[in-house]
């Protein structure tokens, strides 16, 4: 096999939920159970196809392998995972019942009757998540889907050769957790060899069918998951490469990496008979860099140049692209310009977007943009800069007229920035503040609270458009959004939660409220990405200097505080989350970005204390996201993402309780931050993964409170009492009880009301028993003493 076929223009992936959330619509329509599994069936179909046509319409050749056959109807990690049959004996009666494949996989993902979904985590530093496999000593490895096959055979008879993409057996292992019972040290990537042959099988079978090239990526050998046991991972790496190459009846490989630099791995890839190897161009390798042995391995194989920046939305420099591509032109004959990442995670067309501001538009560049820049580069590559001049000069204009444009450069804030010193990031200690709050507040043992948000109803969403779309005034709609706080805090009241929030009816989503009040972003109308399954979001596009121009959320909170004696949480964004949820500007650091918002938040926080709010929560559930992937920049990460934090909440008064919240977010991975945060409680996502982080967070010496979180909102399933008393009984068995709260993983915004109430019911019963066991047990204990 030569490498010489690979097609000079492609993309490691494309969005899959549709120009107008046509699947992410369909996914709810399938599991309320108004469509039926042939309808969404058809659905997917007609957005797969649609797909192809298009990435034909903006470039890429319909015959030669350029379009990846990456579509997903959940998540690519899942469908990875149970097309080599790993799915836990939990699921087994679920998955041989099952007639459709897709409702097989939806079981894993959602739960189904007493099985508990699998857990959820981050892919790598973006804000997508994927669901993380369970592997034991004794899963049995086998080609167990079609899907692959079928999604290329269904293309090929519409006259399109595409290029099956999947997980490859590397990251999937490193990816996964042991399974439940596992014996103690079990690592899931000792099983490599075993799995090996299932994606032999799976090669051989897409052979069969046509194919001419599949995508493996191994995003994964660009993280601290390699470079902590360098010599054993990559010699593993090298020897199931070597032995996916032998096979006699496969179609050519392609590895694509992404997400950073690919290292030693790019050595370990060479020596083996891979055709492709893919290389992160933006965020990773430096061609120049690569040693001469590599650099020989590499001469008769094709090199897919990720030049072209598949995370940002900005329209970027095609003349450094072509430059870069050019230069790895250097090291082989045949190369392929690409996107740097899988374009999952940018919206679709910026054409879309016909409300913006004209000039912010010539900035962008979307997913179908991105698509053409590559087919751009690609041209200038094979024919000379000149053949392409006209579109490099106009990126190039863009790119100038947007770092000079007026906003990008606030004088008075920068000028605020400037004064900051050393003591506006630090409180007063936290046992002063602790024994302060115990009086202030007066909470029982094992308090209870939710993270923030209840169910966003339909109803909330169509009185939300009626108010937008000028139907209803804004009386009309403030009196709507009144009424639901009200619901909401009579609800919480009946329930007997302690800590009571007013529920975010007033919030399209956590981030983009904050940026349609704050100076220096923009939003758009159909910028959606996936975050999982059917969850998608509208990052906001922060472009200028961040100020705040008057408060944000004071009058909500202010409102729901004036309908109970209880304390209700004022509710804001942390720093860092905003970042990570936004497309940010790339023209200075992100730790200056950081400190603008800090200071726009830590003005709302002075102004709800002025409000007569006690407890304010800073979410940053993406503090873990954006931690880079390589341990050498953890430190720097840790330090501007804690000082802006600390920035936010250091003017806080002694009495007042700033809580924060983190989801899916591995507590041992972001330790020192989270205790350098400083906050006085913090929740964490814990159920969803069955309690495991307590362990990490017992041997730690953390010592402020903590609510490892009881109640999987990700999953329809309302758990039994029993089920979240174990939970709570786990958490107190290893962290001491005075210091936890009791509160869901995450806010219920996508839940519905009758699974959350019900749900919380059980969490609050499980606390009372708890509660009471303890109130039982010091009673005797100090009888008897």
């Amino acid at each position: 096999m030569t490498a010489r076929s690979f097609p000079r223009a492609t993309i490691l992936g494309y969005p899959r939920i549709g120009r107008r959330r046509e699947l992410t619509k369909a996914l709810d329509e399938r599991w309320a159970g108004r469509l039926t599994a042939r309808e969404f069936d058809a659905t997917a179909t007609a957005i797969r196809s649609s797909i192809r046509e298009r990435l034909v319409g903006l470039g890429l050749g319909r015959d030669d392998s350029s379009i990846p056959e990456s579509f997903s109807l959940y998540d690519h990690v899942l469908d990875a995972a149970v097309t080599v049959g790993a799915i836990p004996r939990r699921f087994d009666d679920v998955v041989n019942a099952r007639e459709d494949e897709s409702g097989a996989a939806f079981a894993l993902a959602r739960g189904h009757g007493d099985a508990s979904p699998l857990a959820m985590t981050k892919w790598f530093d973006t804000n997508y998540h994927h669901l993380v496999p369970e592997i034991g000593p004794d899963t049995r490895f086998r080609a167990s889907s079609n899907r692959l096959i079928r999604d290329f055979t269904e293309a090929r008879a519409s006259g399109f050769i595409t290029r099956p993409t999947i997980v490859g057996p590397v990251t999937l292992l490193l990816l996964s957790k042991a399974e439940i019972d596992a014996p103690e040290g079990f690592l899931p990537f000792s099983r490599l060899a075993d799995l090996v042959p299932a994606y032999a099988r799976l090669l051989s079978d897409l052979s069969h069918a046509g194919a001419e090239w599949v995508q493996l990526d191994e995003p994964a050998l660009v993280s601290d998951a390699v470079a902590d046991d360098a010599d054993r991972l990559l010699a593993a790496v090298e020897a199931a490469y070597r032995e996916l190459g032998a096979a006699t009846e496969r179609p050519r490989l392609f590895v694509s990496t992404a997400y950073g630099d690919i290292g030693g791995a790019l050595a370990s890839l060479a020596a083996t008979p891979v055709e492709a190897i893919g290389l992160d161009l933006v965020r990773g390798t430096i061609p120049s860099r690569i040693d001469s042995g590599t650099r020989a391995r590499l001469a008769d194989k094709a090199l897919v140049a990720g030049v072209i920046d598949g995370r940002s939305v900005w329209r970027g420099d095609l003349e450094a692209a072509l430059t870069t591509a050019a230069d790895v032109r250097r090291l082989t004959r045949s190369v392929a310009v690409s996107t740097s990442t899988s374009l999952v995670h940018v919206p679709h067309d910026v054409s879309l977007e016909q409300h913006l501001e004209p000039r912010l538009s010539t900035w962008l560049s979307f997913a179908d943009q991105k698509v053409q820049q590559v087919g751009v580069v690609a041209r200038g590559l094979a024919s000379g800069s000149s053949s392409v001049r006209g579109e490099l000069d106009a990126a190039s204009a863009a790119f100038s007229d947007r770092l000079n444009a007026p906003g990008v450069r606030n004088q008075a804030v920068r000028a605020r920035v400037s004064l900051l010193g050393a003591r506006d990031r630090y409180r007063v200690s936290w046992n002063q503040r602790r024994e302060v709050q115990k009086r202030e507040f007066a909470l029982p043992l094992l308090p209870t609270t939710t993270i923030g948000s209840f169910p966003q109803t339909d109803r909330i969403r169509r009185a939300r458009t009626r108010y937008l779309g000028g139907f209803d005034s804004a009386e009309t709609y403030v009196t709507f959004i009144k009424n639901e706080i009200a619901d909401v805090i009579a609800l919480q009241e009946e329930l007997g939660l302690d800590v009571l929030v007013h529920g975010e009816p007033e919030r399209n989503d956590m981030v983009q409220y904050f940026a349609e009040n704050l100076e220096g972003f923009e939003v758009t109308l159909h910028g959606w990405v996936q975050s999982y399954g059917s969850l998608c979001t509208r990052p906001p596009i922060l472009w200028g200097d961040v100020s705040r121009l008057a408060p944000i959320t004071v009058g909500w909170s202010r409102y729901a505080q004036s309908l109970t004696s209880k304390p209700v949480k004022g509710m804001l964004t942390g720093p860092v989350t905003i970042l990570a949820w936004s497309f940010v500007r790339d023209d200075q650091p992100l730790s200056d970005t950081a400190v603008q918002l800090a200071l726009a938040l830590r003005d709302e926080i002075a102004d709800l204390e002025a409000a007569g709010m006690g407890i304010i929560q800073i979410d940053e559930p993406a503090l873990r996201e954006m931690l880079p992937l390589r341990g050498v920049d953890h430190e720097h990460y840790v330090a501007w993402s804690v000082g802006a934090f600390r920035l936010a909440t250091a003017a806080a008064k002694p009495e007042t309780q700033i809580h924060t919240h983190l989801c899916a977010s591995h507590f041992g991975v972001v330790l020192d931050a989270i205790k350098g945060l400083d906050a006085d409680v913090t929740s964490i996502e814990s159920a969803h993964s069955r309690m495991e982080i307590v362990d990490d967070i017992a041997a730690s010496g953390f010592d402020h409170d903590i609510g490892p979180g009881i109640y999987d909102i990700h999953s329809p399933r309302v758990p039994s009492v029993d089920e979240v008393t174990k939970l709570l009984v786990r958490a107190a068995e290893v962290i001491d009880i005075d210091r936890l709260w009791v509160n869901p993983d995450c806010g219920l915004k996508t839940r519905g009301y009758q699974e959350a109430t019900a749900s919380l019911r059980n969490a609050l019963e499980a606390a009372t028993r708890v509660r009471q066991r303890v109130v039982e047990q010091r009673a005797a204990s100090a009888s008897a003493g």
